[in-house]
């Protein structure tokens, strides 16, 4: 099984906009389970601890091997929400490895 990290530094001028971004990023991400079989766990979480290091918004998921990792990627529903990260985000950072 592979599992999919993926962290995000998140746009916005104020608190106020910043909020709104990660709520539509997280609600984009969570409705993507029901729509890609490949995903075998996902869990979204954004960060409650303020730090210099921190990102906020994160994805954890789990597929059973690479091979539907990169389905999962080029999937449709996946691709569209990829634009709306993209449009609401600066930063990101990712990690894959076997569990």
């Amino acid at each position: 099984m592979i599992k999919h990290i993926v962290m995000w530094k998140v746009k916005g001028e104020s608190e106020a906009e910043k909020a709104q971004a990660i709520s539509i990023i997280k609600q984009a991400l969570e409705a993507l389970p029901e729509k890609i079989n490949e995903i075998i766990s996902y869990e979204v979480g954004v960060n409650e601890i303020e730090s210099n290091r921190a990102m906020d918004l994160s994805l954890v998921s789990t597929f059973q091997s690479y091979q539907t990792l990169d389905s999962y990627k080029v999937h449709p529903e996946h691709q569209h929400v990829v634009k709306i990260v993209q449009e609401h985000t600066t930063e990101s950072r990712v990690i894959d490895y076997t569990i």
